[in-house]
């Protein structure tokens, strides 16, 4: 059995709303995945016969940042 990597992930986001008039305003929003850009890798390789078995080979995504614009009416 072998244990792999833990995970930490921080997902944020912030929202601004912009009226137009009173039945209907826009919504400005950033979306922050992986905030901190901490390395969240994959599992250990775990075939045998492989030449890299116990290794880590993959990651997931750095930081996304995300912007949206939405009109509510």
């Amino acid at each position: 059995m072998m244990r792999g990597p833990g995970l930490a992930d921080f997902d944020f986001s912030i929202a601004k709303n912009i009226n137009v008039d009173e039945n209907r305003f826009f919504q400005f929003r950033t979306e922050f995945f992986n905030a901190f850009n901490h390395p969240n890798f994959g599992p250990p390789d775990i075939r045998r016969e492989a030449t890299t078995f116990g290794r880590i080979l993959t990651a997931s995504n750095g930081r996304i940042i995300q912007f949206g614009l939405k009109l509510y009416f």
